[in-house]
């Protein structure tokens, strides 16, 4: 199931001051939740290397929450600074200062350092502030509470979908019991017509007696007509539909069991098709076996 939330120790609330957002000496942290459909629940983490000691704990947090689908954290940090520039520190200078000279006496014609330059080495050699952990987890319960919440929407919307294909199969089976009796009784006039057909192409009219012929064709028509009857399979779908629908109304971590039921429904659209003795029958099953096939590709984005 598809959905996207993020969260970070810099979103400010109502009457919050922007230096009271982040502890000082601290850097601020931004979490982002990406989620795409899968059957499996499928975790990928993207954060710096010093903050891999909390994959465990977010890798928990997430598997509390979730059951289904690639997951992507991409997890960012920022230090705070009021004016967002590195302060020298005199050590630091007096080291330059120290490495320019001894470059120039082996290099007399390597320039001097610039200002920018001066800066970025200081931004560079001074010891980076890491969030706090308790803080990012924080902030990584209210991203996997957001995205709980948009995949909740997204779900909704795929239920109300799930319910109409539900409803359009039982359309189709209403369409397809008022047509059995006609069916069956068609091709078993049919197969007595072919059958005796055949006994007077063979002569066997003649020599067995008319009684046992007409009792043998009657045995085979009826057995025909069981081969060809569809209304057990008929009634087997209407029964998974009724659960199918039951599951949707009531929530919950339905996906899995969703996904037998509709390699059930699978099931008996095709032998609705294998059975089937009229074109009309035929069509019936064809169309189910689309809806059905719109249902699972539905079904793996369920929780």
């Amino acid at each position: 199931m598809t959905g996207y939330a993020n969260a970070s120790t810099g979103a400010l609330s109502a009457g919050e001051n922007a230096a009271d957002s982040t502890p000082s000496g601290l850097a601020s942290v931004s979490i982002e939740l990406r989620s795409v459909n899968s059957r499996f629940l499928d975790l990928a983490f993207r954060m710096p290397d010093e903050m891999r000691g909390l994959e465990p704990a977010l890798r928990e947090l997430i598997t509390g929450r979730l059951r289904r689908g690639k997951v992507e954290l991409r997890l960012t940090t920022r230090e705070e600074a009021a004016s967002g520039w590195p302060q020298p520190q005199t050590e630091q200078l007096h080291t330059l200062s120290r490495l320019e000279g001894i470059v120039q006496t082996w290099l007399p014609k390597a320039g001097a350092l610039t200002v920018h330059e001066v800066l970025q080495w200081c931004r560079g050699s001074a010891t980076a502030a890491r969030p706090d952990d308790e803080a990012t987890l924080e902030v990584a319960r209210r991203a996997v509470a957001g995205l709980v919440e948009a995949r909740a929407r997204e779900g909704q919307k795929l239920v109300d979908v799930l319910l109409q294909r539900v409803s359009h199969l039982r359309r189709l089976a209403d369409e397809a019991r008022p047509l059995l009796p006609q069916v069956v009784a068609r091709q078993q006039q049919r197969f007595l017509e072919r059958w005796q057909e055949a006994l007077d192409a063979t002569g066997a009219a003649s020599s067995v007696p008319q009684q046992a012929l007409q009792e043998r064709a009657l045995n085979e028509a009826a057995a025909f007509a069981i081969r060809i009857d569809v209304a057990e399979e008929l009634a087997r779908l209407g029964a998974h539909l009724d659960e199918i629908e039951r599951l949707l109304k009531a929530g919950g971590e339905v996906g899995k069991r969703l996904d037998f039921l509709i390699q059930e429904l699978q099931r008996e659209a095709n032998t609705l098709g294998s059975k089937s003795a009229a074109l009309e029958l035929t069509q019936i099953s064809v169309e189910m076996k689309v809806a059905i096939e719109q249902m699972r590709e539905q079904v793996q984005n369920l929780e």
